[in-house]
């Protein structure tokens, strides 16, 4: 006999995933960060899902890290058999001990690009045009001379993107009015992809050189840490800008920190951050050629419920026995399918039709 599916979460990003979920076949447990580690083991493991909290949330509560899918939850979580996060990040899974244990991983890429990228636009315009320094200016007073708040156009500038993803590719679209020359730097993008996308595919050192505006939306992976550091700052004009609404760690606080206070580029835009919340001494919020917000580029109403839609559903594809729409370790699948089998009673199919008993 088919076992009836357990899954925690954390949160939803809306409650319409609760809606979506209630009433049907999968058992919904939510996981309280506040409550005792035993209640807290207690409901992850016997769970065949885990809607994994994320890092921002975890990491002020004590002991929190211990909530996030890595190797130590992954060996005492035996009847897990999938584990998706909430937005496009995956960072705050071990894809690999996932991988190892037999454990699908998925993320939720695509229901938030559109918030995310309207928000790095946003920190493009906000930097060129000096909005937000205007306004400091302003309510400091007095005002002095306005034209020292001279600003520059996107108009014909060079926009570097590294990451075509769900995220940099709706940016290049939301660019194409200004009639910008795009570089890309993304490994994983062939030259048809780029060539429909009207972008340069380019190297790294290539695209910081010629870029008047660099723009940061890649994932956090092994590859993309420690991406941006002392030598790629150097290499950036003078009059450049750095945006970033990808992870804190894909660039070097430091030497970003260096090259804004000696002139070695002009200003930066961020919206993520080593240490989240960033603390109120963190040197980069003391410049005013910084414009920062706290990880909100993809919190918007529209957002949440199209990620929290996007969530219950893939997580009643998976229950259902069917290949989740966005799963991340492919190589996966052969085990995965076994151990479903295993512990549900029934194995999952690749295809879109009902599971096999």
């Amino acid at each position: 006999m088919r076992t009836r599916p357990r899954l925690v979460y954390e949160r939803w990003t809306d409650p319409v995933a609760a809606d979506i979920l209630a009433g049907g076949d999968i058992e919904v447990v939510k996981l309280d960060l506040n409550a005792s580690d035993e209640q807290g083991w207690a409901a992850l493991e016997s769970a065949h899902g885990y809607q994994v909290a994320t890092r921002t949330d975890v990491v002020p509560v004590a002991n929190g890290a211990q909530w996030l899918a890595g190797q130590p939850l992954v060996e005492r979580c035996r009847q897990l058999l999938a584990v998706c996060s909430a937005g496009a990040g995956y960072d705050v899974i071990d894809v690999e001990a996932c991988t190892r244990a037999g454990i699908a991983v998925c993320n939720n890429s695509g229901p938030g690009a559109e918030a995310v990228a309207e928000h790095a636009l946003g920190l493009m315009l906000d930097l060129a045009k000096k909005i937000t320094a205007a306004d400091r200016a302003l309510r400091g007073g007095p005002l002095g001379d306005r034209l020292a708040l001279r600003g520059t156009q996107l108009l014909g500038k060079t926009l570097g993107v590294v990451g075509l993803g769900a995220i940099g590719g709706r940016l290049v679209q939301l660019c194409a009015p200004f009639g910008m020359e795009v570089l890309v730097f993304d490994p994983y993008v062939d030259e048809k992809t780029a060539t429909a996308k009207k972008v340069a595919l380019v190297g790294l050192t290539e695209l910081v050189e010629r870029s008047d505006f660099v723009q940061v939306t890649c994932p956090l992976t092994e590859e993309t840490r420690g991406l941006f550091g002392v030598r790629e700052f150097a290499a950036m004009k003078p009059s450049a800008y750095f945006i970033t609404t990808a992870r804190g760690p894909v660039h070097d606080e430091a030497a970003l920190y260096d090259a804004l206070v000696n002139g070695g580029i002009a200003g930066a835009g961020l919206d993520v951050f080593h240490e989240e919340p960033p603390r109120q001494d963190n040197p980069l919020l003391r410049l005013d050629n910084v414009v920062a917000t706290p990880h909100v580029a993809g919190i918007t109403e529209e957002a949440a419920r199209d990620i929290a839609v996007a969530t219950a559903t893939q997580w009643q594809t998976i229950f259902a026995g069917r290949m989740p729409p966005r799963l991340l370790n492919p190589e996966v699948w052969p085990r995965y399918c076994d151990r479903f089998h295993e512990i549900l009673g029934i194995r999952p199919t690749a295809r879109d039709t009902a599971a096999v008993e």
